[in-house]
């Protein structure tokens, strides 16, 4: 007696995952309820392959899915194939989780992997922000005060128009001017 197959080949797949499901928008519970069932073991396997790196998110991204169908049901059109419109909902799903993923390891990186962290000093700061100061002097007013004002310290273009006296444009072409001669005398330096 052979052993039943754990995964569904995809045309069979597709046929029972179909059926399952038009029977569950039908009224069937017990089928819709079976859809679930064999459409997250059927998840389960496509993702096993393609996030293996990441065996613990799986069932997450799992569930995930399963509910993004759940709500979609109703877009979902009997005349095509059931596991494209699935493995469409699987992958969106799938870049959401790992964009989310990647945010929040971004912002929780541990600091015992960052043995250096306290190892510099500020003096590298203090050094470019004379540099810049210095440069920044050599600049005229027009030029020098809306590059202070807008990129060094973050305010809108109509804040640093207000505090100056200049108007919007001429804030923005301050900016404009003002980084192209910064350019040019740091490129002369060198």
């Amino acid at each position: 007696m052979n052993p039943a197959p754990q995964y569904a080949p995809p045309e069979s797949a597709e046929i029972r995952l179909r059926a399952l499901l038009l029977a569950g928008l039908d009224g069937d519970a017990r089928a819709y309820h079976a859809f679930l069932q064999a459409l997250g073991a059927h998840l389960r396997a496509f993702l096993r392959k393609r996030l293996y790196r990441l065996p613990d998110d799986i069932e997450d991204i799992v569930q995930e899915i399963l509910i993004a169908v759940h709500n979609g049901r109703h877009t979902y059109l009997p005349d095509q194939p059931l596991t494209a419109w699935t493995h469409a909902i699987a992958r969106y799903k799938v870049a959401d989780y790992l964009r989310h993923r990647s945010r929040h390891e971004a912002l929780n990186e541990p600091l015992d992997d960052q043995q250096d962290i306290f190892a510099e000093s500020d003096e590298e700061a203090a050094q470019a922000r004379r540099d810049v100061d210095k440069l920044l002097a050599q600049l005229p007013d027009r030029h020098r005060l809306p590059i202070l004002h807008v990129k060094l310290q973050g305010l809108s273009v109509a804040e640093t128009a207000q505090l100056t006296g200049l108007s919007e444009s001429a804030v923005k072409v301050g900016v404009h001017r003002g980084l192209k001669a910064l350019a040019a005398k740091i490129r002369g330096t060198l």
